[in-house]
């Protein structure tokens, strides 16, 4: 096993963009697990297959190919050789993730195929479950939070940003949602882990939060 860094927190606490700039940084691998479960949720969707249909889905589930690309500095996600990076990020598929991802085969089909892509770089991956389930003998666990009210605000600006049209309290709604659905889920419930390095990143820049995670990775590098 490669060296590992597993950040994991709830939704809208900066993951994504915090761990692209440390992999650029550090020279770390930069593997988005979230992509991939909605990946997954845009599949069942397009298939109009619902979260207890567990046949149809272990189906899709059969026939599904998920890459991970860097293109032009930027990471690409593929379902089934098609560039789907934009149409993952939808108030639609940001509805049905929790659900598809709490999923026994859902999860069964992921997980392997993340260690994997762990055994021969060395990587910092986040989501939900990195640190718990997935790399539960990383290097380096951190466990980014911050406070619901900044995650959602957060979320609402990246969202006018890619032109998504939702408001405030609808993101807000939706943030404590999944929220409960992760964490009350049977398969791999959102926990921290007992070792990890929690940052609140409620009051903190990117750039200040980017440096709390890069002063922590190196101080378990040396």
């Amino acid at each position: 096993m490669a060296f590992v860094v597993a950040i994991d927190g709830p939704a809208g606490t900066g993951k994504g963009t915090i761990t692209k700039i440390i992999s650029k940084r550090m020279n770390l691998l930069n593997i988005d697990t979230g992509a991939m479960y909605r990946s997954v949720t845009l599949a069942c969707i397009r298939n109009n297959v619902a979260p207890n249909e567990e046949k149809k889905i272990e189906k899709i589930l059969d026939n599904i190919d998920i890459e991970l690309k860097n293109m032009d500095g930027e990471q690409k996600i593929f379902l089934n050789g098609e560039d789907v990076s934009k149409e993952i990020r939808t108030p639609e598929v940001d509805e049905q993730v929790a659900k598809f991802a709490a999923l026994k085969s859902v999860r069964d089909k992921l997980t392997p195929i993340q260690r994997k892509i762990g055994e021969n770089n060395n990587i910092i991956m986040e989501g939900r479950d990195i640190g718990t389930v997935v790399f539960p003998n990383a290097d380096v666990k951190i466990f980014l939070d911050c406070s619901l009210e900044e995650r959602a605000k957060r979320r609402y600006l990246q969202n006018l940003k890619k032109g998504i049209n939702e408001s405030y309290d609808e993101v807000l709604k939706a943030i404590i949602e999944r929220h409960k659905l992760e964490t009350e889920r049977k398969i791999a419930p959102f926990i921290k882990a007992n070792d990890a390095i929690t940052i609140d990143s409620t009051n903190l820049t990117i750039q200040e939060t980017v440096n709390e995670v890069e002063k922590i990775i190196k101080s378990k590098m040396s």
